[in-house]
């Protein structure tokens, strides 16, 4: 049995509650190191793009998760990023400043956004939001000096050292370094004051103002880095599908985000990593097996849409907190085994602020 309970008011912005934490992420992330090494090619590209919705749904995680903005466009800021660094590699430019430029180019147009948004929230909040994404859609779409005057903008290979980190294990461990560095710069802003201001506008705006928080920076500051995450994740993004059309960052990616960090957890990085590895690997899991499935089930074209609703349906109905939620009660379970009872950590879990479900 583990003790679970605080002992100093340090643990509430600690990085990791337990020590041993650190052993279990090492391994983690060593597996993930080596599995170039021990997976065929397929999977590899598989997982690599499964990194690069988990750095988009930790960048919306931010937004929605957090402050409590609602997104239906978050597509259009891997649009943006996208297409920032398909024309950077173009002109030339190495990819660390090809990725700078998508990152920090996709923030602005996120301070853009955020402030004709700030006296929008709720249901109006996300319908301005999705209304951005068809406009982002439609300009780049139809304006050709976006796109370079091509109907499908290809985007190239950048090399590095020697190293493709456009395809092959390069592009895996550059998505998984990228990830891993938005996991951490996510977590340790969580703990900073203005991590904790997000969350304070996302709970009670007026309480916060009250307290001193500046509603419109705050929300200008989310938007911003919201945006400028989902910039990076659609930089990686590009190379992934190599040729660009706006058609590739419909509505239907904004909400596949969205479903991401709903089913993973809301409030919870973590939560928005198992989203994103969940509903990622779902889509190549339906298309290998869907060929087992009846020819009236398997033959239909909404299989993945209807799939994705009942996933939606059932975690909304039966598991609010999510994947990350489930995961602290059955952490929880095994912490306190064997004096664990059904109830026991009810109101805890009930009320768990976000920095607590890690």
């Amino acid at each position: 049995m583990r003790y679970v309970f605080k002992t100093s008011h340090d643990q509430d912005i600690d990085l990791l509650r337990h020590k041993s934490d650190w052993g279990w992420y090492a391994a983690l992330i060593a597996l993930l190191a080596a599995a170039p090494a021990l997976l065929p090619a397929y999977y590899v590209g598989e997982l690599a793009f499964v990194f690069v919705l988990a750095i988009a749904s930790v960048g919306l995680m931010l937004l929605t998760g957090f402050t409590g903005l609602v997104s239906l466009g978050h597509g259009a800021f891997l649009l943006i990023g996208a297409y920032i660094e398909a024309h950077a590699l173009r002109a030339g430019l190495p990819l660390p400043v090809s990725l700078a430029l998508a990152t920090l180019g996709t923030g602005a147009v996120g301070i853009l956004l955020g402030l004709p948004a700030l006296r929008l929230t709720g249901l109006y909040l996300a319908i301005a939001t999705l209304a951005f994404s068809g406009i982002v859609e439609h300009l780049f779409a139809h304006w050709k000096f976006l796109s370079a005057g091509e109907t499908f903008l290809t985007v190239p290979n950048p090399r590095l050292g020697g190293v493709r980190f456009g395809s092959g294990p390069g592009y895996y461990y550059l998505a998984l370094a990228l990830l891993a560095g938005t996991v951490l710069v996510c977590l340790n802003l969580l703990r900073s004051p203005t991590g904790r201001a997000f969350i304070a506008l996302r709970d009670s705006p007026i309480a916060a103002e009250t307290l001193g928080v500046a509603l419109a920076r705050t929300k200008t500051m989310a938007f911003a880095l919201s945006a400028a995450i989902g910039g990076l994740a659609g930089a990686l993004y590009a190379h992934k599908i190599s040729t660009l059309t706006a058609e590739s960052f419909n509505v239907l990616l904004s909400l596949e985000l969205l479903m991401m960090v709903v089913v993973g957890g809301l409030g919870s990085i973590k939560g928005a990593v198992l989203g994103a590895v969940f509903l990622g690997l779902l889509d190549p899991a339906i298309a290998r097996f869907k060929d087992y499935l009846p020819p009236a089930i398997g033959a239909q074209s909404g299989l993945q849409l209807a799939l994705y609703g009942l996933i939606l349906v059932f975690f909304v109905l039966f598991e609010p907190l999510g994947l990350a939620g489930r995961w602290a009660k059955i952490k929880a379970y095994f912490q306190a085994f064997p004096i664990y009872r059904r109830a026991m950590f009810k109101r805890t879990k009930a009320y768990m602020t976000s920095e607590r479900m890690r």
